[in-house]
């Protein structure tokens, strides 16, 4: 039986998918592209498109679906997000180019592009407010190492990374794609996992560090990495993988990647995965930026200030030169409103020139690219001479001179491009007037064609001394002269023949031409298309004057970014009324009014006051921790975080929502509140809270700053109570760190008497008439119970069940008072729960007498005289007092 055919267009697809595996194939062909087989029935599932056929194969329909080419990034979007990898072929050749090498022949097609989470850089992709990281991970022997790049920004970063920081490293950095080798997918894959991150499993050889080492030195035409950094092989390698997948993904054409930077972990607060997420630092609890602490305090005006927000609020800084400068900026900014207010409106004025430049590096730009890049440039001169102007600090100073030495590319810019350029250069007409003499011409003859024709026909007649010379046109001859006979012997003569060429003789008239008429006739044809040929070499001579200049480029954006942030902080601070916090190296930890930025900010949405507190732990060698008793919903939980997220924020260079604060510095945060279980990992609530606690008692130093909140409430009261009170003990004779712990067991108050850094604390309520009413005051002391019956009612718990739990607390704490049997005799003497018997059904009243008039009266009818006389009459058969 004979093979079943294959077109050449079915095979020219099957071999590009073959050498694709793994990935969803968008195949160009003209204004679509089109996926066939299963990659289509995926897509058109995921993308919820019609599902067609094309032809059949091996007996079989061919499954197909496609999508116009003008609104793919759309749906890219959707595939990346729902977990898919594309392939994109593009046709590679004019389908005329194929077309000689026969009717049959096949457009020439190949990937150009492997588009993954990590590797995006259109804007309709991205969230122009937040990176979109590519990391990889380099495990050999007992070294790790973590490399991190943002390809639509150019940042690339390394740091050694043993594995068991790695979950809080991706938590800070939340990348959208992980790369490992497959020698450590079984200990890595779970971490990606929890942190939400696509695994990409690389082939050992993409790790290699020699390999990987000369990756690097290719890419930045060094001989050696030296002049960047002392990096391990376990950073060359993480960095050379990220450097062979974007080789890949990107078919050759690598990305602007700025030098590596290697990151010290003692640079930076530790936080780990868990903290995060209690502390909603990016993202809260529900998803989402909304009721974030990053939603609440963001009032950056660049999308690269917002970048570096995100950064700073997930990395707090523990140098304090740096945090003392970012003070002073911040603390001159604030000073000078009026400077503050002119610096905002001009970084409004400024696109994101990191992400622009990315994208013409790796030809995905376009003219509005460029003029996003000019009109950057051109501000950030105006925003540096005010700084330099001013009596700015030593931070804003070095930003300005970053801005500045850009005017020869602006000039350029400026005079090549029109002030709103199209989207893309296939489109044309983004070159301005008078910046190239041939382009102005090409348009002329494309735009005014005749009046060109007309101009040649008034010379010639002028040349000629024929007034009645014309210039025709027909589909035969195109362009030509036409002249009466009688004027044709002068032009047959000489000289005239020598210029004017005869071509055809009619009964009346005869016809010439000459070589500037069909030169002419030739380039008003082509005038379209060669001036979008001109425009495009225009582009590219422009494109790598900008590419050229991207190392300064993106200094100035990193320092447009500083300016910004600087600048949304003193806003935040007059805005919010937050003051300037004193960092310093002692173990202090003195506040005073502090205040929950997230929640105060809800709160003011309702017009509702937030009660500031005070949180002052002592500042020698004893530990200092706070044990906070009180009842629920009194807002323990968030005075926990309100401290916790203003050391965050001191450190961050931001002021502080406080009247005071004074901090020492901190080294690691970590946070255990709320409750949560696992189910994916086998982990119940209580599970949870313990492998969270064991982090923190095997992490904490001296330096960290630690919030604990109802330890050992998922067990038994005697086993919580006894973890609880252990947990205590070794924060302070082991970890000796700073801390807040809250509890519901009463008990733990008294281990204020037995350790010398522990001291009480508790928020008031008010009782009234049965009901509590809560203050949200912080206070020295213990609270004497937990009120948790009269929260059960305001919850809105039967009032059967509310009475009965007082009944059964009355019992049980009768029986705490009394020992040995008689304890427990009163338990057992504890009656059962009967539920009240629901009452009979009652026999609906008979209507009374003033009810029965009521019923008959029609108001409408009634005279006003009439509706007073009836109410007089109503009051007659109420009953006697």
């Amino acid at each position: 039986m004979a093979k079943p055919t294959v077109t050449p267009m079915m095979e020219q697809y099957l071999g590009i998918k073959a050498a694709n595996p793994g990935a969803l194939l968008f195949y160009r062909m003209g204004d679509f592209y089109e996926m066939f087989f299963d990659d289509a029935v995926a897509a058109a599932a995921a993308l919820d498109i019609a599902l067609t056929k094309r032809g059949t194969h091996e007996g079989k329909d061919i499954a197909m679906c496609g999508v116009p080419v003008h609104a793919a990034e759309g749906y890219l979007l959707t595939l990346i997000r729902k977990g898919f990898r594309v392939a994109v072929a593009e046709q590679l050749e004019d389908p005329a180019e194929a077309k000689k090498r026969g009717y049959k022949a096949v457009v020439k097609r190949d990937v150009v592009r492997l588009v993954t989470p990590g590797t995006l850089t259109e804007e309709s992709l991205l969230e122009a407010r937040r990176h979109n990281f590519l990391a990889a991970y380099s495990c050999m022997r007992d070294e790790g190492a973590l490399a991190w790049v943002d390809i639509s920004t150019g940042e690339f970063r390394v740091m050694a990374c043993p594995l068991p920081r790695l979950g809080p490293e991706l938590a800070r950095l939340s990348p959208r794609e992980l790369l490992i080798s497959d020698m450590i997918e079984p200990d890595v894959a779970p971490i990606a996992q929890d942190m939400q991150a696509a695994l990409t499993v690389q082939p050992r050889a993409s790790f290699d560090s020699g390999a990987a080492q000369n990756r690097l030195c290719d890419l930045y035409a060094v001989g050696a990495l030296d002049a960047f950094g002392n990096f391990s092989r376990a950073e060359v390698s993480a960095m050379g993988a990220i450097v062979d997948y974007l080789n890949m993904t990107q078919r050759g054409k690598l990305p602007l990647l700025r030098h590596p930077t290697r990151e010290e972990a003692g640079q930076i607060v530790q936080i780990d995965a868990a903290t995060r997420r209690n502390l909603e630092l990016t993202q809260a609890l529900s998803g989402g930026r909304d009721g974030s602490l990053l939603h609440a305090i963001d009032r950056t005006v660049t999308a690269g200030g917002a970048r570096l927000l995100e950064r700073r609020i997930a990395a707090p800084s523990r140098d304090l030169a740096q945090i003392h400068a970012r003070h002073g900026a911040v603390r001159f900014m604030l000073n000078d409103g009026r400077f503050s207010e002119d610096l905002r409106n001009n970084l409004k004025r400024c696109a994101d020139m990191d992400r622009a430049l990315s994208r013409l590096a790796l030809d995905r730009g376009g003219p509005r690219d460029m003029a996003a890049i000019r009109n950057a440039l051109a501000q950030s001169g105006i925003i540096a001479e005010q700084i330099l102007r001013s009596d700015a600090p030593e931070l804003l100073k070095s930003a300005a001179n970053a801005l500045l030495g850009h005017d020869n590319l602006v000039a350029l810019l400026d005079a090549a491009l029109i002030a709103e350029p199209p989207l893309l250069n296939r489109d044309g007409g983004f070159i301005a007037p008078s910046y190239d003499e041939d382009l102005d011409q090409t348009r002329k003859l494309r735009d005014e064609g005749r009046g060109v024709i007309a101009g040649m026909q008034a010379q010639y007649a002028q040349d000629t001394g024929i007034s009645a010379l014309k210039i025709k046109h027909n589909n035969v001859l195109g362009y030509f002269i036409e002249c009466t006979a009688t004027h044709a012997e002068k032009m047959l003569s000489a000289p005239l023949s020598e210029r004017f060429i005869h071509r055809q003789t009619t009964a009346n008239q005869v016809r010439f031409t000459t070589v500037e008429l069909s030169e002419l006739e030739t380039k008003i044809h082509n005038a379209g298309s060669r001036a979008l040929e001109i425009e495009k070499r225009l582009y590219d001579s422009l494109k790598q004057a900008i590419l050229a200049q991207a190392g300064p480029i993106g200094d100035a954006s990193r320092a447009l970014a500083e300016v910004d942030l600087t600048s949304a902080f003193a806003d935040l601070a007059l805005g919010a009324d937050w003051t300037e916090p004193r960092v310093d190296g002692s173990r202090a930890f003195d506040i005073t009014g502090g205040r929950h930025p997230v929640v105060e900010a809800a709160l003011k949405r309702s017009g509702e006051p937030f009660i500031a507190n005070d949180c002052a732990l002592t500042d020698d060698s004893t530990p200092a921790i706070w044990l906070l008793t009180g009842p629920n919903m009194a807002g323990k939980s968030t005075f926990l975080r309100q401290n916790a997220i203003i050391a965050l924020l001191a450190q961050a260079g931001s002021f502080v929502p406080a009247t005071r604060a004074h901090i020492g510095l901190v080294s690691q945060l970590f946070s255990r509140v709320g409750a949560a279980d696992d189910l994916a990992r086998g982990r119940s609530t209580f599970m949870v809270e313990m492998v969270e606690t064991a982090a923190i008692l095997n992490q904490a130093d001296d330096r960290a700053l630690v919030i604990l909140d109802e330890i050992g409430r998922g067990t038994a009261t005697y086993d919580g109570l006894s973890i609880a009170w252990a947990v205590m003990e070794h924060l302070h004779q082991t970890n000796r760190c700073r801390a807040l712990f809250a509890t519901h067991y009463h008990e733990m108050t008294a281990l204020s008497a037995k350790l010398d850094g522990v001291e009480n604390a508790t928020v008031s309520v008010k009782e009234h008439m049965g009901d509590v009413i809560f203050l949200h005051e912080v206070k020295k002391g213990a609270a004497d119970r937990s009120y948790g019956v009269q929260v059960a009612r305001l919850a809105g718990l039967p009032q059967t069940v509310v009475d009965r739990a007082r009944v059964v607390l009355d019992a049980l704490e009768q029986g705490d008072r009394e020992s040995g049997s008689r304890k427990q005799m009163v338990i057992d003497d504890l009656p059962l729960f009967s539920a009240a018997p629901p009452p009979p059904p009652t026999a609906p009243a008979a209507p009374s007498d003033v009810e029965a008039q009521l019923r008959d009266l029609n108001p409408d009818d009634l005279s006003p005289r009439e509706a007073l006389q009836a109410l007089y009459d109503l009051r007659q058969l109420l009953p006697k007092a």
